[in-house]
């Protein structure tokens, strides 16, 4: 499996491009997941309906399954450090061609492409990631010309997400996801 994060401030547009990237890599046959990080208490399911009902009595996993799809969802106990991108790596299927992590921008070792837009006027200044993460290996953005001269990244039009598809498979290799020697244990 090849991973690559992406990450930039809320906003700067990541969901789109992943959404689009996602159907570019299906439409050229490959098998795609995503980890998506989530703030605080989310839901995926609908109050109500058995699955819930089963989680809110107090089942630490739910297993929900059909012929066309399977969510586990887990409640923790007390609260938990936050997993990493590596944890949450561990937990796909390893028949993916490609794991694309959305989010964990301060997260470990994961190679990543930083989406970043130009702030509009009324926003405040978003600063690049880059500079102060070793880890970020393309920007993908709509305005070229306003990234600072000689950071001698791969710079992606975020707006042909086409071409970042084509970036990645032509670095696939470096993409290839190992996971990291010692097992962090954050559950």
């Amino acid at each position: 499996m090849k991973a690559i994060g992406f990450a930039g401030y809320s906003g700067a547009g990541k969901t789109t491009v992943l959404e689009q990237i996602i159907r570019i890599l299906r439409e050229r046959g490959a098998r795609v997941s995503v980890v998506k990080h989530a703030h605080h208490d989310f839901d995926i399911d609908v109050p109500g309906k058995d699955s819930w009902r089963h989680r809110k009595a107090g089942a630490f996993e739910v297993l929900v399954v059909s012929d066309q799809r399977m969510a586990l969802m887990r409640e923790w106990e007390a609260p938990q450090q936050v997993l990493s991108a590596h944890d949450m790596l561990a937990e796909l299927d390893h028949g993916v061609d490609w794991a694309l992590v959305e989010g964990f921008k301060h997260d470990d070792s994961l190679p990543k492409i930083e989406i970043w837009r130009t702030p509009e006027a009324d926003e405040k200044p978003r600063h690049l990631r880059y500079p102060e993460d070793p880890h970020i290996v393309a920007i993908a953005t709509d305005e070229a010309r306003s990234l600072p001269a000689g950071h001698g990244l791969p710079v992606l039009n975020l707006n042909q997400p086409a071409q970042i598809v084509d970036w990645m498979m032509e670095n696939a290799v470096r993409l290839e996801y190992t996971a990291p020697t010692r097992k962090e244990t954050t559950r």
